[in-house]
């Protein structure tokens, strides 16, 4: 399993659009992948679970990866993250 730790910099944060890329860029791994704020975990995979946590602008989330493609599914969901504008 590898983790990272990102900070969200869209303006936005991660609502309905982009938050369905999010979801859609997950689904393309194998991997089991969860995405951490603060004490709540959920499935990187299921956008109406994103969309329940409510990640902000400044937030820090922990993407987790785990399976056979956990490595670029965590480069891949960490570097969509760091380039996302609205």
């Amino acid at each position: 399993m590898v983790s990272r730790v990102v900070e969200i910099v869209n303006e936005t944060g991660l609502h309905t659009r982009p938050g369905n890329q999010f979801v859609k860029e997950a689904k393309k791994y194998e991997s089991d992948i969860t995405v951490k704020k603060g004490d709540k975990e959920f499935s990187a995979k299921s956008l109406l679970k994103l969309m329940k946590i409510g990640i902000s602008k400044g937030d820090q989330v922990e993407i987790s990866c785990n399976g056979s493609d956990e490595e670029v599914a965590l480069e891949s969901l960490c570097t969509f993250i760091s380039n996302l504008t609205d």
